[in-house]
């Protein structure tokens, strides 16, 4: 079975992790993460990235999150390809995070 990447809209993935549903794991690279970071990211760079460094979600669901959405695919099948079942990521990432008028931390 082919592995597959889910899109999460920016309202959807908000209400998860709001609601304690969502792990958001977030790709992008420190520097970005400094200049602006989402509120509750967990940060595993995606050009050192090891699923392994991916905290427990404690039965959350993980989503994946970059600046325009293309990382985040690529950490997800990463992830995948180890055999973990994380395959949701925000489609759009900061970009559209912003554009939906989402609140957003200096990191």
């Amino acid at each position: 079975m082919a592995n597959q990447v889910q899109d999460l809209t920016p309202d959807e993935v908000s209400k998860g992790v709001a609601e304690g549903r969502y792990l958001l794991v977030d790709v992008r690279e420190p520097n970005e993460v400094q200049a602006e970071a989402y509120p509750y990211g967990v940060v595993v760079p995606l050009s050192t990235f090891d699923p392994k460094a991916i905290p427990d979600p404690q039965g959350k669901q993980v989503v994946f999150a970059c600046r325009s959405g293309k990382r985040s695919v690529t950490a997800s099948l990463a992830a995948q390809a180890v055999g973990l079942p994380y395959d949701k990521h925000l489609a759009g990432g900061m970009l559209g995070w912003k554009a939906a008028g989402l609140p957003t931390k200096v990191g």
